[in-house]
């Protein structure tokens, strides 16, 4: 019961690893405010570990203040504030439209931004707190993910700066880095280039020293021991969950 009495918010909880961190929060003593662009999904999740169901999409400014005064309202504080909210628009670059590049933009870098200045406000306030936010190993450059690179290796970025700011107010920023994780984001990559997800997975495993692909419960495991107190000392950290390192 690391989380007994914290009040936790994830982003983009309506699925994968959103939804698997949530769960875990919830198992650990958490109450848990599950977010995602549409209710039903994070209904879904929220009901069953009697968390809380919001709609937002993060890259509305005033939504995404809604949803934390919301939270904040109705379970007192918030003490964890979890990124997972992304999309993906891959292409290559000379096929990449505006739109693809500031959809995916917009919802993982000014989503996240906007999150993680309503939260500290809060967290500032009460001397105590932990962020996490999603990166991923395409951060380190990957075909056809121009606009979904740069976005991730803007998350690092943003880590280590929120980690210096925040942390005279006890508040600990750090970042996940995913690699391969079998998710509906996968599949989705596997449905556009015209291959099986089982061989798209198979694939994929090849390439991960561990010889498996991830699972969203790998990533929130993580993600729960960098909130817990067990990471107390750990700020602006960069964690990479990938199965071993990439060539």
């Amino acid at each position: 019961m690391r989380f007994k009495d914290r009040v936790a918010l994830v982003t983009g909880g309506g699925r994968g690893i959103g939804a698997a961190t949530a769960e875990l929060f919830a198992r650990e003593g958490a109450k848990v405010v599950v977010s995602d662009m549409d209710e039903a999904p994070a209904r879904e999740v929220a009901d069953p570990i009697k968390g809380l169901a919001i709609a937002c999409d993060v890259t509305k400014r005033e939504a995404v203040e809604a949803m934390v005064d919301r939270a904040v309202k109705e379970l007192g504080r918030i003490d964890v504030l979890v990124t997972c909210a992304g999309i993906i628009r891959d292409n290559l670059l000379y096929k990449m439209t505006d739109d693809d590049w500031d959809a995916v933009i917009d919802t993982h870098l000014k989503g996240t931004f906007f999150a993680v200045r309503a939260a500290q406000k809060h967290m500032v306030q009460q001397k105590s707190g932990k962020m996490v936010l999603i990166s991923s190993t395409s951060a380190l450059g990957n075909r056809g993910q121009a606009n979904y690179s740069t976005a991730k290796a803007g998350l690092q970025g943003m880590t280590k700066t929120l980690a210096i700011e925040l942390g005279p107010y006890n508040v600990n920023v750090n970042c996940v880095a995913p690699g391969f994780i079998a998710t509906a984001m996968t599949q989705q990559t596997a449905d556009r280039i015209g291959v099986p997800f089982e061989q798209f997975m198979q694939a994929a495993s090849e390439q991960v020293p561990l010889k498996r692909v991830g699972r969203p419960e790998d990533v929130a495991g993580t993600i729960a021991y960098l909130c817990s107190e067990d990471a107390s000392y750990v700020s602006g950290q960069v964690i990479y969950v990938a199965g071993g390192p990439r060539d």
